[in-house]
């Protein structure tokens, strides 16, 4: 993974943790051929309005932290799943039924897996 895209991801990991984000996990796609991005960070939020918060964070890290605005934003209006587009990483902010519905961290077997300690 290059440097931009790496500091990028600190920035949304800070963004998270931030607000008390939980279960963050980085799936790294450099190695895979023919996948949409460079990598997922996946995390997980307790209501709806922890979700909208998450999103807000990692936007304000992001942008001041790697000078990177998503090119998209889905999902804010119900806030049980918000994927955040910033081109070579993709945010995912779930609810915790949303995050084990969809598993998106176990669809990638071959992805290099990090998982992030929770800081509380």
């Amino acid at each position: 993974m290059d440097i931009k895209t790496e500091k990028l991801i600190d920035q949304i990991q800070a963004g998270i943790q931030e607000k008390k984000g939980h279960e963050i996990v980085i799936a790294d796609f450099s190695d895979i051929e023919d996948t949409i991005c460079r990598a997922f960070v996946i995390c997980t939020g307790n209501s709806p309005s922890h979700v909208q918060a998450l999103a807000e964070s990692i936007e304000e890290f992001a942008r001041k932290g790697a000078q990177a605005r998503p090119t998209a934003i889905d999902g804010l209006r119900n806030a049980q799943w918000v994927a955040m587009d910033y081109g070579d990483v993709i945010v995912h902010i779930f609810l915790p039924e949303a995050r084990e519905f969809y598993d998106l961290e176990h669809l990638w077997a071959d992805a290099a897996i990090t998982e992030v300690p929770n800081l509380d």
